[in-house]
This record gives C-alpha cells, structure tokens and sequence, in this order.
C-alpha cells in the first residue's frame, strides 16, 4: 500500500512561547523542508484529493502529500502563508474556535495560554483564495475520548456550527485534538456532517486509510533533517491503516480516569 505522508505542524516561530516550543519549527527550517518536499518527487495535494481516494473516488496522484496545521498560530498567517503562496501549495487550517481573537463570547485565553499568539477570526478570511482549507479543532481542544457524550457533541458540532456561520459556507474537515478519538467520538464526527478526520499516529496514510482517522506524522522541534528525508521517502514510519493496539486503549483508559478525578493534562495538537 502507498505511503503518504501527511504532515502536521503547529507553530512556525523563532521565538515561541515555551509551552509550545517542542512543537514549533523555525521558519528556516520549515522553509528547508518545503524543499525537500519538493526534491523527493512528493506532490503536494489538497487533503480532499486523499479523502475522494479514500471514499473510493479517484486514485491519488503517485508520490502525493499533504500538509496541515492545527490549533490556529498566528504565525500561520504571518510566516507559512506567504510561503505557500508564493509556492502555489495547498494545506489545511484546523482552528480552534474558543482560541481565535476578535469576537464576543469570551476570552480566548482561556484556552491556551495567556502568552500564546492565535489567529483572529478576521485573519481566516479569504484564505480559501490561496488554496488553504479551513478545518475544525472543537472549541475548547479537549481530549474528546475522555469527555461526557454531550459536552463531545458540543465541541463537535458546535465547532461546525460556529464557522459555518462566520465563514458562509460548509466546513467538512476535523481534526481531533492532541490527536485522540474512539469509536464513540468518531460516530460523533460522522453524524455532526465532517467527512474527514485527521488523528497523530506518527504513521504514514493511505488510500486504504480510515478517512475519519486519517494517519499524520507530527513535525517537531527534534524532527531532524535526516528523519524528514526517510518520510518523504515513504521511510521510517508504518502505514496505515492498522489496528489500535492495547497500548493505546490501556493510556485512553488512564486518561479517562484522569478526567474523572479531575487531574490536569497537557499535550499538543
């Protein structure tokens, strides 16, 4: 089966705030991968086109990628986007939408730190022009598998709902946040109208890839040069689809009970 490497960055920043810093890329370094990218022979495609593939509709074209961001950096606006204008690249935005700036209903700090640098509501507009897909990370970025059904439905749907009305038109892409989901959670996505989720899983996706737990690999601060070569390689890394093993439900149900008894946890996605 096919590999292809769909990549996930958050911030792209010489100067993040030290939460965020392990999972931040210095703009040259971005800059250099966007090249390396381009080297191998990778052709970098709009998530829907792996989406139709994987819905049984046309076939990728050979060696594609793609690229997505999550959580909605301001740097995305201000540091990637004149990158993939200027390249003509698509990718996919995941915003979450307690988190953006410039509109009533509470502060977006309440989300994410205080120091961190989100996009404002106004900033989402028009980026559709350069070929960047708008998506949906919840409202809050909960860990979703570990939350009361009707509290997911909230993030889930009302996520949907929210830019829907501010943007005009449909949103059809999710992105579970820190990358975690269940069966339950993704029967969730399905019925509030997403056709396509994106997950982690530090695996290679495929046209054979679940579309509603679409296989990303997480570009890091440690992601080394010779690393991001085995991947656009199809190297270094399983392809999915594969089955959830007993180590990831054992840590779903360690994280459930963290939830229960109230204990706070921090990860990024």
């Amino acid at each position: 089966m096919t590999a292809v490497p769909v990549f996930l960055y958050h911030s792209v920043s010489s100067d993040p705030p030290s939460w965020i810093a392990p999972f931040t890329v210095r703009p040259r370094v971005f800059a250099e991968q966007l090249e390396m990218i381009a080297d191998s022979g990778l052709r970098l495609v709009p998530l829907r086109r792996l989406v139709e593939a994987q819905r049984g509709g046309p076939p990728l074209p050979a060696r594609s990628a793609v690229l997505t961001f999550d959580d909605g950096f301001e740097d995305f606006h201000s540091t990637v986007l004149p990158l993939l204008a200027r390249l003509g690249l698509p990718a996919t935005l995941y915003v979450t939408t307690g988190a953006l700036r410039g509109r009533a209903g509470g502060p977006a700090d309440a989300v994410f730190p205080p120091e961190s640098r989100m996009l404002s509501w106004h900033q989402l507009v028009g980026l559709d022009a350069y070929g960047v897909e708008i998506g949906g990370h919840t409202r809050t970025h909960p860990q979703l598998d570990t939350l009361p059904a009707r509290r997911a439905w909230d993030e889930v749907m009302g996520c949907a709902h929210e830019l829907e009305d501010f943007l005009g038109h449909r949103v059809s892409s999710f992105a579970y946040p820190h990358g975690y989901s269940s069966p339950a959670v993704r029967d969730q996505v399905r019925a509030a109208g997403w056709t396509s989720a994106t997950a982690v899983r530090d695996a290679f996706s495929s046209a054979g890839d679940d579309p509603l737990r679409i296989a990303r690999l997480m570009v890091r601060a440690d992601t080394d040069r010779e690393r991001f070569r085995q991947w656009t390689t199809g190297a270094a890394a399983p392809v999915a689809p594969f089955s959830e093993g007993p180590r990831t439900r054992g840590w779903r149900a360690y994280r459930r009970l963290r939830a229960r008894l109230n204990v706070p946890y921090r990860a990024v996605s």
